[in-house]
């Protein structure tokens, strides 16, 4: 398979050599298990049924996972062995299936999902890094999209993202995400259709966490905004000693109380206690060997 998937545009075979994620053609996971830490509306009662696929294409230096993201840990597993998994979870009572990290699986996952109906909602959970032609092969097969907005500055996406187009192409990319599912539909407490913009926001980068909102609040209306004070220092950041600390309670009302006086309603916040390495899951491969 040449690998044209995400904005990387590699053009590599993937099964005799690695482009940037570097990551197979089949599908490599981490961990496939109930998760209780996402939005309410994912989460609920009963658990998101996560399941963490290997590589990035991104690498953020700042990422949590970076043990599958960026040191690519995982075990292969056949496209009819990820739909049992997809059954065992939905068996477990999971609300959804969340795609965790899916952008350079993208094609294969529609393969899969075209052949077998899934009886919960699919959450496509990306760092927002995609090619809009690929998202279109989602259509009807993707029920949440859950994107990260991570940043709008080409500076700071070049520097903790090295992809200095991430702007330009996130914008993009949620924009088709909302063409897809312009509305958000619930059943009770859970969302069953409809988008979730996520920020996660960093150190020293308040007023580009503003400059999101004001994007986000604008062009995707529809949309609900996640704003997420989970940050913990994690990886090598000594070339980024800025983003080397976890965000202030000053840091974190600022971005708050500015999506509040937008009059913004369908937002989530997050409890800085969050952010810490303990919430951070596992990858250790349970629910996928």
């Amino acid at each position: 398979m040449i690998c044209y998937q995400c904005p990387r545009m590699c053009g590599v075979n993937r099964a005799e050599s690695r482009g940037f994620c570097d990551s197979p053609p089949e599908f490599r996971l981490a961990r496939a298990a109930l998760h209780y830490w996402e939005e309410p509306c994912i989460s609920g009662k009963n658990g998101s049924g996560t399941v963490f696929f290997s590589g990035c294409n991104l690498k953020c230096v700042f990422c949590q996972n970076h043990e599958i993201s960026l040191e690519n840990k995982g075990t292969p597993v056949s496209d009819e062995k990820l739909i049992e998994i997809f059954e065992r979870l939905i068996e477990s009572g999971a609300n959804n299936i969340n795609l965790v990290n899916p952008t350079h699986y993208a094609l294969r996952i529609a393969d899969v999902l075209s052949k077998w109906k899934c009886p919960v909602p699919i959450v496509y959970n990306s760092g927002g890094y995609e090619n809009v032609s690929v998202l279109k092969s989602l259509e009807g097969l993707v029920d949440i999209y859950l994107p990260d907005f991570k940043y709008i500055r080409p500076d700071k996406a070049q520097r903790y993202g090295r992809a200095k187009n991430y702007p330009e192409i996130a914008k993009a990319a949620i924009a088709e995400m909302a063409r897809q599912q312009p509305k958000c539909e619930f059943n009770g407490d859970i969302m069953q259709k409809g988008v979730i913009i996520r920020h996660l926001i960093l150190p020293q980068n308040t007023n580009s966490a503003i400059e999101i909102i004001d994007y986000a609040s604008k062009n995707f209306p529809r949309a609900y905004l996640s704003l997420m004070a989970q940050y913990t220092p994690c990886g090598d950041l000594s070339s980024c000693a800025e983003i080397n600390r976890k965000i202030t309670k000053r840091e974190y009302e600022k971005v708050v109380s500015h999506a509040i006086d937008m009059g913004l309603e369908n937002i989530f916040v997050q409890e800085r206690d969050s952010a810490c390495k303990e919430f951070i899951p596992p990858f250790d491969f349970t629910g996928v060997l």
